[in-house]
């Protein structure tokens, strides 16, 4: 008797019943790929007669069911065996944080790795298998003897299990297991159970079909006794009579459609519990009821269809073998939605299961057909099943509640609005707490690891923890469990196998892992070092000399390199120490800088700097070149370094001279070089031509021979704005000369030619077969006539006679304002031989604006908006028009008119007043400056309400005497009264011998702005207030803001995005800003100095100049000098500098750092400069002597001995009127601002670290 679709284990009985009696009993079997791959499951009893399966039939009858779909595979796994062969020679990567090895796939594996992981974490039939020993199996050794009887199978099977416990390896291979099976027909004994998945609910209930439920034999279907040789009425029923310790069961999830004629997979909901009672399903026995209960202990799942797809399991690790861990979670709460259909009050609310599933998704977006796709996966039903009765269909549902979800314009996606998001969240932290309490009770795995299960997602190479919960998620789609393997609950581990992955491992294969994880850790290190080590090229410095624009070699390349090999893990330190010791005869400083070949010889391009930093960090690569020398000269020749000035080798022809000195008609071909940042000019220079045309060519190697002349503007552009390279050509032609050299057609031409035409380029972005004409015309050509003709020559649609105009095009390749049809040639002031473009839409009209628009002050070329406005068109509806161009949105803008020199101008302060009134014009560029204009008059009004959030900030104005890079300020201000205070001087007792010493605090004004504001925004409001406005500051960037404290500037605001309440100012706080000539954005480690030289053979200083020091890798001595001797182009060794403190009078020397580094000393750990004794900060003013001609160790000038003296004079009482007199303040001194009478104050000085 055959019964199809229920497979039965190997000890299972069917029996019938006739009036009561059993009559017989027969057993039969179904195909298990597991009991047919291995044969290894195996529990039976000597009464049972054997029942057999083959195993071809058992691949055969699966299809293609195991082959690969490589689409559906993540990317950690190996699809195809040549894959695998590009990393042989990197060996294999230790274990992961879960301390378990993997399996790799190679190619169509997955599921017997699966199968193998799962026996693997079988640890009784691990330790059998480990029990057989060589005597009983064989040894490697012998298996190629003829007489020898080696059981392959089993023995990889051991090697196995024992690389997947003891290997320090992230994957096993099982290549060589693979190759020992043959694949051949061979006769096992197997054990499982296969269960029916289609109309069925879950494991119970087909266990309850199959062994609870009766089948009747009665009315027209009896059952023929054979006894009674007759038919009778009989029940048939089926029963579990034995049960193995181990139990298979296999999900018939793969069918055949007679319909469709078709096969497919089942993917409905099928449930299975962790643990199982077995005994209402078997016979009755006096047992006790614990020998029914199984748990279980592996699920391997199959993803993908019926014709193909990838395997993977959940293991529970009985021995604990693994590392059981996970990642830190999100704080944010996960919601489960399987828990909240046990609430029926979430279950019913479609609106909250919705906004949940957003939730979960990446920035809250996903389509619209995933959308129902989640809400069955995770409800169990659709929507049209569970809601459309009351809520009608999805997407109406979806545009009825637009307050919370965002429907795109193809109705595609769905997201969830940001307020729907926050809403979401919180009904779900106010409605249902008591939801997530139950989701927390019911997950002990993160708070006691040692009690919960220990369950594991084993993905051929890939292991990572799970949680047991997870385990519900394979119940059903197209990710589902295809087997199940449950064991005996009453089977115990003994505690010594507990963590312990040697137990029960024979000893030859301890011994054999052990050497095997030696060999693996000196392959690890050989190819590390190898995969590490780079091939640097040496170029000493002392064996090159310069000439002809780059280095050469003195001797030959050979003596000139050296070769060197080094860990690109270690530092730049570690390598100029290794290159120290390498040469022995070097002495002084040593600068390691990147240089590179090119056809003119060798160039230097960057230095470089930073010894802490590795060289993989700095981007070194192998065989890269490294020019080693002082920094500063090669052979007593300062040379060039950088990409700007990188040489290029550039053909420059030239006429012959005859023997009589006249040039004759023959050109000469020489090569010159010329530094790529040099002007075009310097051919004519180098070529002693004094009146020359230069020729470049612009000849493709598929085009005719082609030149362009230079025009005499031109010749001040560098080689590289011009587009030359190397080995580009340049033709010289005296200008005295009648005649041109050049050939054009066979025929010689003049370049000076009058030029009756206009260029005319195709911009409309339509196809023709003409990207550019020239139209014949003359200065009293209209530009209509040339705009229809242009579309005809150019075979271009009629319809673009309507809906077109010309652009002038100047020769950075930008299009200029349009030029209206009306124009002659002449009024619209073009010249002959001009480029014009045909662009699509209509020029203004003689009412019409057509304006450039920006947002900011640094204007780069190609990133200018257009717009065309009204010219009665309002300062703000204009900028709205603009800000809704640009994107941007906010009322913190305002306009500013770009002038002549490319710079920002006034703003536009009048928002009512319309663009014509301001002399707005065709062509202007505008430019958006972030930061709103004050109202009219200052309102004070909030603060006289007692509105918080508001502060009154008196600001001043701050010059420094005549620094290089300070805004030169065309208004006199110093000593200039203003309506809200005075101006007064500041005394310089500490800017010794600067003869701009004398600076002025200017009062501006007081502001009153929101402590929400942005100092970019308290610098805008300022820029408004007069006399400020009168400077005509670019943008904010151009200004420095600081606190007043002590009469000086005190505190740097360098942040221009960062609120002022961040800054804690105080109610009483004053400001001052400092205009600079260039725009300044400080990062958060930048620090500003005050650099002063000190004059040679005086004791005085030059003027000032602001220095920024990037102190990222700290405020070290090392760092500060290195970068005071690139900002004065001086070699590091030859400087000293020092800090001066202006109370006392005192220069303090800061410690050079020993640039003479040898084998046997290193560098010496800096200090901070923010600590005692040197308590550097923004501002401080450093001196600089230059060692070269001047050694002596003497910093002070004549001012500071004066005011020491008149300090003295002072500590002992006797003031003097000389004494008030001498100048007391540093270059960074204010002047004292004007304020309320206060208290005698006490002099204190407390040195604390600078804190930002």
């Amino acid at each position: 008797m055959v019964v199809s679709n229920v497979g039965l284990s190997r000890l299972v009985g069917l029996g019938f019943r006739q009036n009561g009696l059993e009559r017989n009993t027969l057993h039969f079997s179904a195909s298990c790929p597991l009991g047919a791959v291995l044969g290894v499951l195996r529990v039976s009893s000597p009464s049972d007669p054997p029942l057999h399966s083959r195993v071809g039939s058992s691949f055969t009858m699966f299809g293609d069911l195991f082959e690969e779909d490589y689409s559906s595979v993540s990317n950690y796994q190996c699809g195809k065996e040549k894959k695998l062969k590009t990393k042989t020679l990197e060996p294999p990567a230790p274990r992961g944080f879960t301390n378990l090895s993997g399996i790799r796939n190679q190619g169509g594996t997955c599921y017997l790795n699966s199968l193998l992981q799962t026996l693997h974490f079988t640890p009784e039939f691990r330790e059998a298998l480990f029990s057989l020993d060589p005597e009983e199996l064989g040894s490697f050794e012998d298996k190629d003897k003829p007489d020898a009887k080696v059981r392959i199978i089993p023995l990889q099977l051991q090697r196995l299990f024992a690389q997947l416990l003891l290997l320090d390896q992230d994957a096993a291979s099982t290549a060589d297991l693979t190759d020992s099976f043959g694949w051949t027909s061979n006769e096992e004994d197997f054990l499982d159970l296969t269960v029916a998945v289609k109309n069925v609910s879950g494991l119970e209930d087909a266990l309850w079909t199959m062994f609870v439920e009766e089948e009747m034999f009665d009315c027209d279907n009896l059952y023929h006794c054979g006894t009674c040789d007759r038919l009778v009425k009989a029940t048939k029923s089926a029963k579990l009579r034995k049960l193995p310790p181990f139990l298979t069961v296999s999900l018939l999830r793969f069918n055949f459609d007679f319909v469709k004629r078709e096969r497919y997979k089942e993917t409905s909901c099928y449930t299975f519990p962790l643990r199982i009672n077995l005994k209402p399903f078997c016979e009755q026995s006096d047992s006790d009821d614990l020998e029914y209960v199984y748990d279980l202990f592996s699920v391997i799942i199959h993803k993908g269809g019926c014709y193909g797809g990838h395997y993977h399991v959940y293991i529970k690790d009985v021995d604990h073998l693994g590392n059981w861990q996970f990642q830190e979670e999100e704080s944010k709460p996960v919601v489960n939605l399987k828990d909240l259909q046990n609430e029926e009050e979430i279950d019913d609310d479609p609106l909250i299961i919705l906004k949940a599933i957003l939730l979960q998704e990446e920035n809250n977006v996903i389509p619209v057909d995933q959308l129902g796709q989640k809400l069955l996966k995770k409800t169990g039903m659709s929507w049209n099943k569970k809601y459309r009765k009351q809520y009608g269909p999805l997407r109406k549902f979806l545009q009825l509640h637009s307050q919370i979800f965002l429907l795109s314009s193809d109705e595609s996606t769905i997201s969830l609005l940001k307020n729907g998001s926050l809403q979401a969240e919180s009904d779900f932290q106010r409605n249902d707490q008591h939801i997530f309490k139950t989701f927390t009770s019911k997950s002990p795995g993160l708070n006691d690891k040692t009690s919960c299960p220990h369950w594991f997602d084993i993905n051929d190479s890939k292991v990572q923890p799970i949680k047991e919960k997870e385990i519900e998620r394979q119940f059903q789609g197209k990710e589902s469990a295809y087997m199940l393997f449950y064991r005996k609950s009453q089977l115990q581990r003994p505690p010594e196998a507990q963590a312990n992955p040697r137990y029960g491992v024979p000893r030859h294969l301890l011994s054999e892992m052990d050497a095997a994880n030696i060999e693996l850790q000196l392959k690890r290190a050989e190819w590390d070092s190898t995969n590490n080590n780079l091939e640097l090229h040496l170029h000493l410095g002392p064996h090159y000399h310069f000439f002809s624009g780059a280095l050469h070699p003195v001797v030959s390349q050979a003596e000139s390199v050296w070769d060197l090999t080094f860990d690109k893990r270690k530092t730049l330190g570690d390598l100029r120490q290794s290159i120290f010791q390498l040469l022995e005869f070097w002495e002084g400083d040593m600068v390691l800088s990147v240089a590179k070949f090119v056809p003119a010889g060798l160039h230097v391009y960057q230095t470089l700097d930073g010894d802490d930093l590795t060289l993989w960090e700095m981007e070194i690569v192998d065989g890269e070149d490294l020019f080693v020398w002082n920094g500063v000269e090669v052979g007593g020749i300062q040379i060039p370094t950088g990409n700007d000035c990188e040489p290029l080798l550039i053909n420059v022809l030239h006429l012959a001279a005859s023997s009589e000195g006249d040039k004759c008609q023959q050109l000469i071909e020489s090569p010159h070089v010329f530094p790529s940042n040099a002007q075009m000019g310097e051919v004519l220079t180098t070529l002693a031509v004094p009146m020359g045309v230069l020729f470049i060519n612009t000849t493709d190697s598929a085009e005719e021979e082609n030149w362009v002349a230079i025009p005499r503007e031109d010749l001040k552009k560098t080689f590289r704005e011009l587009g030359l390279g190397n080995h580009s050509s340049v033709l010289i032609q005296d200008s005295r000369d009648d005649n041109s050299v050049l050939l054009k057609q066979g025929k010689w031409f003049t370049g000076m030619s009058e030029i009756s035409w206009l260029q005319v380029q195709n911009l409309c972005e339509l196809e023709s077969e003409e990207k550019q004409v020239k139209i014949s015309s003359t200065m009293n050509t209209v530009v209509f006539d040339i705009r229809i003709k242009a579309i005809k020559e150019l075979k271009l649609m009629k319809e673009l006679a309507e809906n077109s105009c010309l652009r002038p095009i100047d020769r950075n390749g930008k299009l200029l304002c349009p030029v209206p049809d009306s124009y002659t040639l002449k009024e619209a002031e073009l010249k002959m031989g001009s480029s014009l473009g045909l662009c699509p839409g209509k020029a203004p009209t003689s009412s019409q604006l057509f304006l450039f628009f920006t947002v900011g002050s640094d204007v780069q070329p190609g990133t200018e908006m257009e717009i065309i406005v009204e010219e009665t068109m309002s300062v703000g509806d204009c900028l709205k028009l603009m800000l809704e161009k640009s994107g941007l949105s906010g009322d913190a803008w305002h306009l500013r008119k770009m002038d002549w020199c490319y710079e920002a101008g006034e703003p536009l302060c009048e928002e009512d007043a319309a663009l014509r009134e301001l002399a707005i014009r065709s062509g202007d560029t505008l430019l958006l400056i972030e930061g709103k204009l004050p109202p009219p008059t200052q309102p004070g009004l909030k603060r006289m309400l007692g509105f918080g959030g508001f502060l009154r900030v008196p600001v001043w104005w701050y010059q420094p005497g005549g620094p290089t890079g300070h805004w030169k300020s065309p208004v006199r201000m110093n000593g200039t009264p203003s309506p809200g205070g005075v101006c007064r001087p500041a005394s310089t007792h500490g800017a010794p011998g600067d003869p701009h010493g004398e600076v002025s605090l200017h009062f501006l004004g007081d502001l009153e702005i929101s402590e929400d504001a942005t100092v970019a925004e308290l610098k805008s409001q300022a820029m408004t207030l007069s006399p400020s406005s009168e400077l005509a500051i670019p943008s904010p960037a151009f200004l420095r803001a600081w606190t007043v404290e002590g009469q000086r500037p005190s505190r740097l605001l360098r942040a221009n995005q960062q609120q002022l309440k961040e800054y804690k100012l105080g109610r009483n706080t004053e400001i001052c800003l400092e205009p600079l000539e260039k725009e300044e954005n400080l990062g958060p480690h930048d620090a500003v100095l005050r650099m002063q030289m000190r004059l040679p053979g005086q004791r005085a200083y030059a003027p000032c100049a602001d220095l920024v020091w990037d102190t990222a890798r700290g405020w070290t001595a090392s760092s500060l000098r290195q970068r005071v001797a690139y900002f004065c182009a001086l070699p590091v060794e030859k400087i000293e500098i020092a800090k001066y403190f202006p109370e006392k009078f005192e220069w303090l020397p800061i410690s050079s750092w020993n640039q003479q580094l040898t084998k046997r000393k290193k560098k010496k750990k800096q200090d901070n400069l923010q600590g005692a004794p040197y308590y550097l900060k923004d501002g401080d003013t450093i001196g600089i002597k230059n060692l070269l001609v001047e050694d002596d160790e003497d910093f002070s000038t004549v001012r500071d001995d004066l005011g020491k003296e008149t300090q003295k004079q002072l500590a002992l009482g006797k003031k003097s009127q000389e004494a008030l007199c001498v100048p007391s303040s540093d270059l960074f001194s204010g002047a004292k601002t004007p304020g309320r009478p206060r208290a005698p104050e006490a002099s204190l000085s407390i040195h604390v670290g600078s804190f930002r």
